[in-house]
């Protein structure tokens, strides 16, 4: 599966990473929709929410668990939204997944 995402993982295209593991990595979004506004993506290629598998389980409570904690680091103790879009219709633009954590700003409801 070849996306942008692939392609940052093998440092094939330039990204401000925050936080790397052997299952995930972290970067600032390109676009920010916040003051802190970064992804959390697997290293595992699966395409979207709807294609984790059993298997997949610890990644996904990893995943989640490193977007906490680099809200907190990042200063958004006071809160910070997690977001997986997915497919087309959820608002998922590239088929890898991913978690926006957009912080340190008033989140409305409800999203768009």
């Amino acid at each position: 599966m070849d996306n942008l995402f692939n392609r940052i993982i093998a440092r094939e295209v330039p990204a401000r990473i925050i936080y790397e593991d052997d299952q995930v990595l972290a970067f600032h979004d390109v676009a920010p929709q916040a003051p802190v506004h970064f992804l959390v993506i697997p290293k595992k290629n699966i395409a979207t929410l709807n294609d984790l598998q059993e298997e997949d389980k610890a990644l996904a409570g990893h995943l989640l668990f490193t977007a906490q904690r680099l809200a907190k680091a990042l200063g958004c103790e006071d809160g910070f939204r997690v977001v997986a879009n997915c497919n087309e219709k959820g608002g998922q633009t590239i088929n890898h997944l991913h978690l926006h954590v957009p912080g340190q700003r008033q989140m409305t409801w409800p999203p768009g």
